[in-house]
């Protein structure tokens, strides 16, 4: 069975695992990282874009339809988890510097 989506998931979550490496970063340099709670949930986001970039790229990989089937499932969970987060971490962003 080709996969469907795992060759988008992976290029996808990388980009973002990116995105949230960037954030981190950046709270760290401007020392806001001491006042919110946006680079601890920035960081579990980037595990859970890395563990769906593992999982993508197993699905890729494998040779097992099942495997296959279940790694993809898997990484596209994990991806929407992320997502979500990733929307947090943006509503967070706003509403504290909103009233900075």
């Amino acid at each position: 069975m080709a996969n469907k989506t795992s060759q988008h998931i992976l290029n996808t979550a990388a980009n973002l695992l990116g995105f949230c490496l960037f954030i981190v970063t950046s709270l760290h340099f401007t020392n806001k990282s001491a006042n919110t709670l946006i680079d601890e949930l920035t960081s579990v986001i980037a595990l859970l874009l890395t563990i769906s970039c593992l999982l993508s790229f197993i699905s890729i990989r494998t040779e097992n339809d099942k495997r296959e089937i279940y790694c993809e499932k898997m990484a596209d969970n994990f991806f929407f988890i992320s997502l979500l987060g990733i929307f947090a971490v943006i509503v967070f962003i706003i509403i504290n510097y909103w009233n900075a």
